[in-house]
């Protein structure tokens, strides 16, 4: 067995990829989805003059502790990430025509995804992590780009970026760098670390 009897993990996350990638790597957790008004957050902090890297940390620390107060001898995991593409900020396109303005703009660019994990226990942060993986999208045409989004459906907007690189979406990119767990939302390497530092998992 991966995981010890203590302490309970959950993940603070309704993410189907980043269950997957946690499910793949046979560490045991429960789901305890947070709710919490993510686009006022990340709203009044771009007004605030902050970072994508410090929103998506922000709205982790929000996710996790939430969970937390009702979980209080459980780690619980928040995460999140925001798509950033010469300093605009991307969230998840609330329809296939938003998908396809969004790709449009992507098309041929270079964005990053800043994406944000940390743990919670007891009422405290213990640990967390933000990495910013860089991908540049080729410049596709628009005859595939309706093919994709054909293919796709409504399935392109449930990610930040309107595509899934385990999927069909890995036809849109030219160039990728980071860790491919980064990328789906949940820095696996780091997170696993500490998972293993902290008694989750066998060192």
């Amino acid at each position: 067995m991966l995981q010890r009897p203590n302490p309970r993990l959950v993940l603070a996350s309704a993410s189907a990829s980043r269950r997957a990638v946690l499910q793949a790597a046979g560490v045991a957790f429960a789901i305890r989805p947070a709710q919490i008004d993510e686009a006022e957050a990340k709203r009044t902090a771009r007004m605030d003059g902050a970072s994508a890297e410090e929103a998506v940390l922000l709205l982790a620390g929000m996710k996790a502790s939430q969970i937390a107060l009702s979980e209080p001898d459980a780690l619980v995991i928040g995460a999140d990430q925001i798509l950033v593409c010469d300093d605009e900020w991307f969230d998840k396109p609330i329809n296939v025509t938003a998908a396809a303005d969004q790709l449009r703009t992507l098309r041929g660019r270079t964005h990053a995804l800043a994406t944000a994990v940390l743990c919670h226990r007891g009422g405290q942060r213990l640990w967390h992590h933000v990495a910013r993986p860089r991908l540049t999208m080729r410049p596709f045409s628009d005859a595939f780009l309706a093919a994709y989004l054909a293919a796709g459906g409504s399935d392109v907007t449930t990610t930040v970026g309107a595509y899934r690189l385990e999927g069909r979406g890995i036809h849109l990119f030219e160039r990728i760098e980071g860790e491919q767990s980064a990328i789906l939302g949940l820095p696996m390497l780091e997170l696993l670390g500490f998972l293993r530092r902290h008694g989750v998992l066998e060192a």
